[in-house]
């Protein structure tokens, strides 16, 4: 984890033990979720300059419908304390041959060549939340959330190959809303997001969910994460659409 990330955390455990929260009801979650991932759009250029190419990984190549699974534990104190941790890898390969020259890190790629791209997102986060509402029916909260990006784009093709490489710690807001349709069901909605003039970034999930067991609880629903940034050594901007599915462990 990431020096802003234990700070955070550290942090928060800080608030708990100085109120002793610690020793009153804590709640465990293991939230397991997956489904199909599809790249809406990629837009990319490296280095962002006059030398290099901007091009789509969704209009100029063929992206493939890519599986995902992420993993989030974690634990809420009182109810109104929730610390946790997000494990969420992410790749997409898109295929094709471009119908004009790409200029992508230094390397030409002339046109008609046949090219296999990787488009590479991994995200690891901490988050902690307030829940400010917590009422039979709704659960509302607000809190923050450290991000770790691994992120790659590369590009191979007639015995050439180049890669744009970045792992980088991003601030987030999270937001999470739970309402109940009945005891049972309800539907939940959750994001972290943040924007600054260099980029921007989105993961926002809208899930309905069914209890099915006393400690478990199904979910299914639509997830996207949009965004990019806008600097020197890259333009990249990216939508992605999920449809998800996903049990909830509590302990």
């Amino acid at each position: 984890m990431s020096h802003c990330g234990r700070r955070m955390i550290l942090m928060a455990l800080g608030i708990l033990l100085g109120t002793g929260m610690l020793q009153a009801e804590v709640k465990w979650e293991l939230d397991l979720e997956g489904g199909a991932a599809f790249l809406g759009s990629a837009d990319v250029q490296s280095p962002n300059t006059d030398t290099a190419t901007r091009f789509s990984l969704t209009d100029d190549l063929d992206p493939e419908i890519q599986a995902y699974f992420r993993a989030r534990f974690g634990f809420t104190v009182n109810e109104r304390h929730t610390i946790s941790f997000l494990f969420a890898p992410l790749a997409f390969n898109s295929t094709g041959t471009l119908d004009f020259p790409v200029h992508f890190e230094e390397t030409l790629f002339p046109q008609g060549t046949r090219v296999d791209a990787l488009y590479q997102f991994n995200s690891y986060r901490a988050t902690y939340r307030y829940n400010f509402v917590r009422t039979d029916k709704t659960v509302f909260g607000l809190g923050g959330t450290v991000k770790v990006r691994d992120a790659v784009i590369r590009l191979r093709g007639d015995g050439m190959s180049a890669a744009n490489t970045d792992v980088g710690v991003v601030p987030l807001i999270n937001v999470y809303l739970k309402r109940h349709f009945t005891e049972n069901t309800g539907f939940t909605i959750e994001a972290d997001a943040l924007a600054a003039p260099a980029g921007r970034a989105e993961d926002v999930l809208i899930a309905f969910f069914a209890r099915i067991h006393p400690r478990v609880t199904l979910k299914a629903g639509y997830r996207f994460l949009e965004g990019g940034a806008d600097v020197d050594d890259v333009y990249n901007f990216s939508w992605i659409h999920y449809a998800t599915a996903g049990l909830i462990f509590t302990f």
